[in-house]
């Protein structure tokens, strides 16, 4: 099968122009929407850092001495129990919480709404490219895949084409589309950077419909007094056996008997040296010598 040239200057690359510059666009519209990221407040910094100092303790607990480690570990244990790292240290920490009303805390309400724009922005282009496409190219073969692929393959690259008997490696214009837009994050991040809002949003697409967005992981804060609850028990129970003790019959009995045995084998097995040709002529005068001696006794 042979491809009319016109496809591909009228077909292929128009549908990646068109995703390239609704990325770009739906970039800067998000950026005008939400605005500057906020700076996150002191008291929200304190309470991750506090959790995090905790499981540090637990994780490199035995490079410092026993004392300092049951020190450490006292202090963040009352302090997890009493709640001092906590945004509203003070209050009743142990009383039974109830959910919070996002509509009353505004750090949740500028999470929904966060959620809500970037929705907007992801949905409304897709929708709009997707209907362009299957108006004006629907049934359209716009490019063959130089590598063979196995026939599962097919109904992810011949969407909108029922056939049984093309092959595998054919790519139609919806497919097309799909392709272009889960794979030019590389050349988004090559244009705006990359911290940029012109790709896919996949916590935007993956929410239910009927659900209002955001509502349950963009807009909910963690519990963190439940977090310090767990992170002082698990402080609790941690052993801690420091990694310098004895070390020095360990490296003694790692490197100090090795030397120790290989001076032994060298003072026992020494080898003789060499007799030099001096020594060997003194030698034998020597022999020469008390032979005539002896001769001259007889």
């Amino acid at each position: 099968m042979l491809l009319d040239p016109a496809i591909r200057d009228w077909v292929l690359i128009p549908i990646m122009i068109v995703m390239v510059l609704v990325g770009i666009l739906r970039h800067h519209i998000t950026m005008l929407l939400t605005g500057q990221p906020k700076k996150p407040q002191v008291k929200a910094i304190r309470e991750s850092k506090a959790l995090l100092r905790g499981m540090r303790l637990r994780t490199f607990g035995n490079h410092i001495p026993a004392h300092a480690f049951s020190m450490r570990k006292a202090i963040l244990a009352d302090a997890y129990e009493e709640g001092r790292y906590l945004k509203n240290a003070g209050a009743n920490n142990n009383a039974p919480t109830t959910p919070p009303n996002p509509m009353s805390d505004p750090d949740m309400m500028e999470g929904m709404m966060e959620g809500m724009k970037k929705q907007l922005t992801n949905m409304v282009p897709q929708m709009l490219i997707m209907g362009w496409i299957n108006f004006f190219f629907k049934g359209f073969v716009v490019i063959k895949l130089p590598f063979p692929l196995t026939p599962r393959f097919k109904t992810m690259l011949q969407s909108g084409v029922d056939t049984r008997d093309m092959d595998v490696t054919w790519v139609s214009s919806l497919s097309w589309y799909f392709l272009n837009l889960f794979g030019l994050g590389s050349v988004f991040a090559l244009i705006l950077g990359d911290n940029n809002a012109a790709g896919v949003d996949m916590a935007a697409m993956s929410s239910m419909p009927g659900v209002m967005p955001g509502a349950g992981q963009p807009g909910q804060q963690p519990d963190f007094n439940k977090l310090f609850m767990a992170e002082k028990e698990n402080l609790l129970i941690t052993a801690h056996k420091w990694d310098l003790e004895d070390v020095e019959e360990r490296l003694l009995a790692k490197y100090g008997k090795k030397q120790i045995k290989k001076s032994n084998n060298k003072t026992q097995h020494s080898p003789k040296k060499e007799m030099t040709v001096k020594d060997k002529i003194r030698a034998s005068q020597q022999q020469k010598a008390g032979s005539a001696g002896n001769k001259r006794r007889n």
